[in-house]
């Protein structure tokens, strides 16, 4: 039998919001009560405040070096309203014609939806004919579009793009599950966005990355918060931001930077990947959703082969301590989300418990 978990602290397998590092944790707790020996909280600070200034500038510059990106000409910003906002701000910054998306899942629907109000939309591709459990790859990006827009990693569908096109027109990616999990060529993107949620820190602020000169190529007037150059020319203070989101993303990010940046947490990534997806494709009581060639290392999406031990496996890894595994709807089954801060041993709880399953079943 797999012994129940002594301690306190979960395997935490949810998709959003995701785990995060103990020590970031610890920090922002303490943080809370008294910031820095302050003898105030961070959440009652002035925003305009040089501690949370300081705060907001190595958030932003951990950004850039953590992606390779400094003195390339590119800005981080942080900003709220998530990644559903980047959907509409992306559109309302670039799109002057027509731009073109590849639909590869629920995040790209609605990111094209919100494109439509602008412009001309063409479509590229699209996995919807399979439920999205895969990514296409036999697509052509027009020349004459504004932009090509796609979404690195599908929590959803459990699907991840291995490799990008080398786009004709200014490239803009949707990396909220997977930013900072692997190596890119990050040069190649005009815009990365990323809600903080999925693999960076707690809801309520979002990361954009993006080269300047991509911007003012529309006429249109744009409205002061959903215009990138104001946020730009405000150092991304031209609102009262998410003091307490991005503070623990600016922690998130200086404990991936001691850890050893992203060359070191993709191979513990691609440790824990394997480890799953060894497991799913070993036991025959679980087969995996996504195509094997797309599979994501963030989340792993898996299925009963047999639905009536649904109440015996679901018993099971409740009794081993394991929070967050029921799969998103559209799916249904089960979805393992390994975000960055995910230690090995809990996927490995998971695997003892699956097998713990074939055992008993």
């Amino acid at each position: 039998m797999i012994e129940k978990s002594k301690h306190v602290k979960k395997h935490n397998f949810s998709a959003g919001p995701c785990i995060l590092p103990e020590e970031v944790l610890r920090k922002a707790s303490q943080a809370v009560v008294d910031l820095d020996g302050l003898g105030l909280s961070l959440i009652e600070i002035s925003h305009r405040s040089k501690p949370f200034v300081a705060v907001m500038e190595k958030a932003r510059s951990l950004a850039l070096e953590l992606l390779g990106l400094e003195g390339k000409g590119y800005q981080a910003l942080f900003l709220q309203g998530g990644a559903s906002t980047q959907f509409l701000m992306v559109a309302y910054n670039l799109l002057q014609n027509k731009a073109a998306y590849l639909n590869t899942g629920t995040w790209s629907t609605k990111a094209i939806k919100e494109a439509k109000l602008f412009g001309d939309m063409i479509e590229v591709a699209s996995s919807k004919d399979a439920n999205f459990n895969y990514i296409p790859r036999e697509y052509e990006i027009p020349s004459d579009v504004d932009y090509f827009h796609c979404t690195s990693n599908n929590t959803i569908f459990g699907t991840s793009m291995k490799d990008f096109p080398n786009s004709p027109v200014p490239m803009i990616c949707d990396m909220s599950s997977d930013i900072f999990s692997r190596q890119l060529d990050f040069s190649k993107f005009d815009i990365i966005y990323a809600g903080a949620q999925k693999n960076m820190g707690p809801a309520g602020t979002t990361l954009v990355v993006l080269k300047e000169d991509v911007l003012g190529k529309v006429d249109r007037a744009i409205p002061s918060m959903l215009d990138y150059n104001v946020h730009l020319g405000k150092d991304s203070m031209f609102n009262t931001p998410s003091v307490f989101a991005v503070y623990v993303s600016m922690l998130t990010l200086a404990w991936l930077k001691d850890l050893g940046g992203i060359v070191t947490i993709e191979k513990v990534n691609e440790e824990k990947a394997s480890l799953i997806y060894d497991e799913i494709d070993r036991n025959p009581l679980f087969k995996g959703f996504a195509a094997v060639e797309d599979r994501s290392f963030m989340n792993a999406t898996f299925n009963l082969t047999d639905r009536g031990l649904t109440g015996k496996f679901d018993a099971l890894w409740q009794e081993a301590d394991i929070n967050g595994l029921n799969g998103h709807r559209s799916v249904g089954g089960y979805r393992a989300s390994m975000y960055n801060a995910l230690p090995v041993s809990s996927v490995q709880v998971l695997v003892d418990t699956m097998q713990e399953l074939e055992r008993t079943a």
